[in-house]
């Protein structure tokens, strides 16, 4: 699969779900995720549904954290999950083979074995301290980043880092290897979406253009 470059997940945002969906179609942003820990049931379903619908049909794929159920009931692009949550296996009797699943890593041996199970992608973090989790995982910093995009590349699997990233620090992210990021809060707490998300594109693309010179 090809790198996504900027990944949006959603995540206490302050605009509304469908605005979200509506620009990060409008940017082209190839996956967005809903990871709403707080939402019950009925909820999560009913804003899954409309990001679903403003996904649909678009190059902007529809990622569900943790939920299988969910993912299965609103046909979902790709399935995402934790380390703690339901194992690749038993996931697979919920959304079966087609929908494809992405997994989170927090170091390198993690990365290692998520890449044996030969998801769509995996998430590497956190970069920097992140204050998005309620039970924080261990930072693993920047040193560590190319070491885990060699080794996903000769699997073709995308790695998308995360965790504390944020305008300051995202060129030493990408400098030391990283091609997909994601940046929860920099995005979810401002009101001007589409303006961040064309900045971030921009140092990306810069960032890459660099490489090839």
């Amino acid at each position: 699969m090809k790198d996504f470059g900027l990944c949006l997940i959603i995540t206490n945002p302050v605009l509304p779900y469908h605005e979200i969906a509506e620009i990060a179609v409008q940017n082209n942003v190839r996956l967005l995720q809903l990871r709403e820990k707080n939402l019950n049931d009925r909820d999560l379903l009913k804003v899954a549904n409309v990001l679903r619908k403003k996904t649909a049909g678009t190059n902007t794929l529809f990622v569900i954290n943790d939920r299988a159920d969910i993912a299965k009931l609103v046909k979902a692009d790709i399935l995402h999950l934790g380390q703690n949550d339901l194992s690749i296996a038993d996931a697979r009797k919920i959304v079966g083979n087609d929908m494809m699943i992405g997994l989170s890593t927090h170091s390198l041996e993690q990365a290692r074995n998520a890449l044996d199970f030969d998801p769509a992608y995996i998430g590497f973090g956190p970069i920097f301290k992140t204050p998005t989790k309620t039970v924080p995982d261990p930072v693993v910093g920047t040193a560590k980043i190319r070491s885990v995009v060699d080794m996903a590349d000769k699997r073709n699997i995308p790695v998308v880092a995360i965790g504390g990233i944020f305008p300051d620090n995202l060129t030493d992210v990408l400098n030391a290897g990283a091609r997909n990021i994601s940046m929860v809060r920099y995005f979810m707490e401002s009101a001007d979406l589409n303006g961040r998300i064309k900045q971030i594109n921009k140092i990306i693309h810069s960032a890459r253009r660099s490489e090839l010179l």
